[in-house]
């Protein structure tokens, strides 16, 4: 069983076992390396700031749309948390039962939830906001500012060519078909 590897080490890994195959390395490695330093940076903010908190980042995630956009409908708060709307609904009633969200009925229409901060979510985002940001910037900091507004530039176009072009690319690798259900709990056979 493989135990953690360097960035390093798994690039080399893969390219050995990949050698023959005709692919295209360079977005591979742009798509691999976006998850893992997602992952990396997740378990580091969730081990330092998130932890004196209390809080898994699903939960700080939630916490920072509805502090950024405001009150908000559950679906919109999960399409931006990118959840879906039952792991919201599990994460925002955790939240609530701490005091630090609140939900409501949308004034129009009673099918609707409304999600918001309360004052005591609002002091604590303040409050941890900033430490977040201070790690933010230590993950970042073998990059110059410069390197820092490309990076960015590089994620904000790989998340538009998605956005913009991955369901008409999903019909047409499904060949108009919607996707199978996925099977839970069953393990690929191999």
């Amino acid at each position: 069983m493989p135990g953690h590897r360097s960035i390093t080490e798994a690039e080399k890994l893969a390219a050995a076992k990949l050698g023959g195959i005709p692919i295209h390395r360079e977005q591979m490695a742009v798509v691999a390396n976006i998850y893992r330093a997602a992952s990396a940076v997740r378990q580091h903010l969730e081990n330092s700031v998130l932890r004196g908190a209390d809080l898994t980042w699903t939960a700080f995630v939630v916490l920072w749309v509805v502090w950024v956009w405001g009150e908000s409908e559950t679906r919109h708060v999960a399409e931006e948390a990118g959840i879906s709307k039952g792991t919201l609904t599990g994460v925002s009633r955790t939240l609530e039962g701490r005091g630090l969200l609140q939900r409501a009925g949308h004034p129009s229409d009673g099918r609707l939830v409304l999600l918001s901060l309360t004052e005591e979510g609002e002091t604590l985002m303040r409050r941890l906001f900033p430490e977040f940001n201070q790690e933010e910037a230590f993950v970042a900091s073998r990059l110059s500012d410069e390197e820092c507004r490309s990076v960015a530039e590089g994620l904000r176009q790989v998340v538009r060519q998605v956005e913009e072009h991955g369901e008409e690319r999903r019909l047409t690798l499904l060949d108009g078909a919607e996707p199978a259900p996925r099977r839970s709990g069953r393990r690929a056979k191999g």
